[in-house]
């Protein structure tokens, strides 16, 4: 009985985890694509193991390579990934690392960094004016 309410309870994380994806415009590719074959391209999944941290920043390894993933300056928000850690991320490479729209943990929990491509809600520092 216990197994199968934390299966219900997966499988309704992850209807919701869709639908805001659908709803934010946050479209995940069926499969995530290597890192080793990363272009400049908005909506990009990488996944993959996080080797090691700095900040809100991380390598992630998938086998074919490894990508530096932004997650925006801890001023803005923490990120709590932990070395070892699995996870999918969504978001855009730009020639020297990955931006990162939102990272989805093994366990299903879903860390929403931005809405999407463009100017960052963090753009123009810690001190700017709305």
């Amino acid at each position: 009985m216990h197994k199968q309410k934390g299966f219900i309870m997966k499988q309704l994380i992850i209807a919701s985890i869709s639908a805001i994806a659908v709803a934010t415009g946050l479209h995940a590719q069926a499969q995530p694509i290597p890192i080793e074959r990363l272009q400049n391209q908005q909506g990009t999944t990488i996944s993959g193991t996080v080797r090691s941290i700095v900040g809100n920043e991380f390598v992630l390894s998938d086998g074919t390579g490894e990508v530096i993933v932004d997650a925006g300056p801890r001023w803005y928000h923490t990120v709590n990934i932990s070395e070892g850690e699995q996870v999918t991320v969504v978001g855009e490479y730009d020639d020297d690392d990955f931006d990162a729209f939102q990272i989805t943990r093994e366990s299903g929990e879903v860390i929403v960094i931005r809405s999407g491509p463009g100017r960052p809600p963090w753009a123009g520092g810690p001190n700017r004016r709305n």
